[in-house]
């Protein structure tokens, strides 16, 4: 039952920092986050276990992508208009730029916010530049395995500034942002504070 109050105390600021970049606001309410992250919660949630005990593996079980093998991801030479076409078909922020198509060699990473900064704010053609233009290359990329544990997972995005982040276990298994590890931990939170009420009520004995 400590799991949850431990984490927060230890890695509150972290937490509240990475939110705040998911929300993009300088002023944190948890009651707009639990609103937005409850409208956004995947069908499957992860079950109580303890921040401790949770790997971003158990993060891609509960996204689906774990069962399905959905790997969002560009070659290097394809257009930007063509990623960004990508990522809004299904839904995504970030897709992984693989070399080949060959899910076990990263090139790089590719963001809503590259295409914002390098594509729509200096008015270059999205229709004629090229994903590697644009890219986080593969020397600068940060990557996480299916074993991370989630805090570890939310101290290197907050610390590097980023969102996205892809899952590599000698091979593309996935892809989480900050917006999926703060949802993991609130949901854990809800769950404890379930737990507690029964023990309150004596559903415990």
């Amino acid at each position: 039952m400590q799991g949850i109050t431990k984490a927060l105390r230890l890695h509150g600021r972290q937490l509240r920092h990475a939110v705040q970049q998911h929300m993009n606001k300088g002023i944190f309410s948890w009651a707009t986050l639990i609103s937005r992250i409850q409208s956004e919660s995947p069908t499957v949630i992860i079950p109580h276990m303890g921040l401790e005990n949770i790997t971003v593996s158990e993060i891609l079980k509960a996204k689906g992508e774990a069962e399905a093998g959905a790997v969002y991801w560009c070659d290097a030479s394809n257009l930007v208009h063509e990623a960004v076409k990508h990522m809004t078909a299904h839904n995504v922020g970030a897709l992984v730029v693989l070399k080949s198509g060959d899910m076990k060699q990263l090139a790089g990473i590719v963001t809503e916010r590259d295409f914002a900064r390098k594509i729509l704010l200096p008015g270059r053609p999205s229709e004629e530049t090229r994903v590697e233009d644009i890219m986080t290359e593969e020397d600068k990329l940060i990557t996480v395995s299916s074993r991370t544990n989630i805090l570890r997972a939310m101290e290197v995005m907050t610390d590097k500034h980023i969102r996205h982040v892809p899952v590599f276990d000698e091979k593309v298994v996935g892809m989480i942002s900050v917006g999926d590890v703060v949802r993991a931990i609130v949901d854990q939170q809800h769950q404890e504070v379930r737990q507690l009420k029964k023990y309150i009520r004596g559903d415990y004995y």
